[in-house]
């Protein structure tokens, strides 16, 4: 009898592999990591065929691990990320680690469906976001105004806004830019489309899309905004019923009382902000800290902020998003760079400050069913990046922490919807 069941454990061994059963993939964040951009790519293609991953918060600068398999091995090696095989007693010493400090499991289960919003035809600028999404090999699709009024948001979890003007004011490139042909395509492209929605002013529709997304996170949907949307967003949602437009943009001039006619409490995340309303002024309110004089800041290394350390147990989602290989990232401007914190609401949480100053650089926030996020800035690796600059190379840069933030958003609606609390 022993010899027939040593028979058979040798004839049917291979299709049992109960030693690989138990082995798992560690994903380790860190600085040994060949490629961390990538490894959020890699977690995010594990999830599209089926496959859970958990999310050790806080464990070696918020490494993943997943059930082990060749096809995921295999498509680490082609994406150049590194990764660990660990057996049943260094999974039980990860597990351990985990209980006794700072640090939380979460387990991601769902690739969500990823839109970006944009114009039709190429801006004269790149959008950091896209970047990296296509650097970590992560599909998304894009939409304008009209999908957004005709109810598409409800097809996508996540939605991004980069350095979009929902005020009408086309970014108040007016001073510089307004004889460029890109800027006078861009005026004719937003006034044919408010046009062909039955709008009078693009200021006018472009507020009914601001509505429209805050509408998208009351429902349950995951919103990141960089550089000017975060600024942009919250201002044409105060203004709905005023006019704070320049003749210059739209024929006629702002409400004389237009200031006091803004409703805070329909904004995402500022209030008592106070606007800019000379169109020559490359500026659309006090919530923005970006220098007035940008000369002899290109490449600035004196300009850091710094990402908070919060409780993984008790605060899983500001944890999820700040996940990083370091706490002081070096800092970038934008069209709105960064935050002043009294006008920040106190309902939401910042997550990151530059340190001795008034200046928050990343926040995030529940409305209604769903979040947002708002992160100041427009490149995390090219400090000034100008009108014109060409894209950045992110395979000069796969250790980025700033990307990381960004790629942390990315992941973050495919958590188990029990530990997206605050």
């Amino acid at each position: 009898m022993r010899k027939l069941l040593l028979f058979l454990f040798l004839v049917l061994a291979p299709f049992f592999p109960l030693r690989v059963e138990a082995q798992r993939i560690v994903i380790y964040m860190d600085s040994g990591q060949t490629d961390h951009l990538r490894a959020y790519g890699l977690v995010y293609w594990a999830l599209t065929r089926g496959i859970s991953v958990e999310w050790l918060l806080n464990y070696r600068s918020g490494s993943f691990m997943l059930q082990y398999s060749e096809p995921v091995a295999q498509e680490a090696r082609i994406q150049g990320v590194s990764f660990a095989v660990v057996d049943e007693v260094q999974i039980s010493q990860v597990y351990a680690q985990i209980e006794q400090s700072n640090m939380e499991v979460v387990l991601l289960e769902k690739a969500p469906r990823i839109a970006v919003y944009m114009p039709p035809t190429r801006d004269p600028w790149d959008d950091a976001v896209r970047l990296a999404l296509d650097y970590a090999q992560i599909p998304y699709e894009t939409l304008w105004d009209r999908e957004v009024l005709e109810g598409r948001l409800q097809d996508y979890d996540w939605l991004h806004l980069h350095h979009e003007d929902f005020t009408g004011q086309y970014g108040k490139f007016y001073a510089s830019y307004r004889n460029r042909p890109w800027y006078k395509q861009q005026v004719r492209e937003c006034e044919q489309m408010a046009r062909s929605l039955g709008f009078l002013k693009v200021s006018e529709e472009k507020k009914a899309v601001a509505r429209k997304i805050k509408e998208y996170v009351l429902a349950g949907g995951f919103l990141f905004a960089m550089c000017s949307a975060t600024e942009t967003l919250d201002i044409a949602l105060a203004a709905e019923v005023t006019d704070i437009v320049p003749t210059v943009f739209d024929g006629d001039p702002p409400h004389p009382g237009c200031q006091a006619r803004l409703d805070f409490s329909k904004a995402f995340a500022f209030q008592d902000f106070r606007l800019e309303l000379n169109p020559l002024i490359y500026s659309f309110s006090d919530i923005d800290t970006t220098p007035q004089d940008l000369r002899g800041l290109r490449g600035s290394e004196g300009d850091a902020f710094t990402l908070f350390e919060f409780s993984a147990k008790y605060d899983p989602v500001p944890t999820m998003l700040t996940q990083d290989h370091l706490r002081v990232i070096r800092g970038f401007l934008g069209q709105t760079t960064g935050f002043r914190h009294n006008l920040i609401k106190k309902s939401v949480t910042v997550l990151a400050e530059v340190r001795g100053t008034d200046e928050v650089k990343y926040i995030h926030g529940n409305l209604g069913k769903g979040t947002f996020t708002f992160l100041g800035g427009h490149d995390p690796e090219d400090y000034t990046h100008l009108v014109g600059d060409p894209p950045t190379d992110l395979t000069f840069h796969k250790h980025s922490p700033g990307y990381r933030l960004i790629l942390n958003n990315v992941l973050f609606p495919a958590a188990e919807k029990k530990k997206q609390k605050t």
